[in-house]
């Protein structure tokens, strides 16, 4: 009697042999809404870290500045800028560098000072346009005692 080979070819094919065209369509497009939603995470994350390095800018250019007020204690930083000269003054140096750091470092930055008594307010504003929130114009104000 001859032995017959048997092999997975000659086995009688079942009901179901694999995926249908159908079933992979699916998945992949299943596959594709998940990678659209990581990319929209990864979008939102980058935003986020924008306006967080600009707010960390705003906060050291803030502490900068009061900083340069206690080493000149004896200097009207609100009056700096405003009397036209030759800018050789310590307070119309250090407000001339603090404003440039601001325009330079932040989109739009610009920043103000405001005598109290002995509180001084420092307010420094930018455009935040590009951040989540889509404001155009983000402030952070320091109130402290000089």
């Amino acid at each position: 009697m001859p032995l017959k080979l048997m092999t997975k070819y000659n086995a009688p094919l079942s009901k179901q042999a694999g995926f249908t065209l159908l079933e992979i369509l699916i998945s992949i497009f299943i596959l594709a809404i998940g990678l659209l939603g990581l990319a929209a995470l990864q979008t939102t994350s980058l935003k986020n870290n924008h306006s967080a390095q600009y707010r960390t800018t705003a906060t050291i250019s803030a502490y900068d500045i009061i900083d340069r007020m206690r080493l000149n204690p004896d200097a009207d930083y609100t009056i700096a800028l405003l009397v036209p000269g030759s800018g050789a003054a310590l307070k119309d140096r250090d407000i001339i560098a603090w404003k440039t750091n601001l325009a330079s470092e932040l989109p739009i930055g610009d920043g103000s000072i405001a005598l109290n008594g002995d509180i001084v307010t420092i307010t420094v504003q930018w455009d935040d346009s590009r951040g989540t929130q889509g404001n155009n114009a983000q402030s952070f104000i320091v109130r402290t005692e000089r």
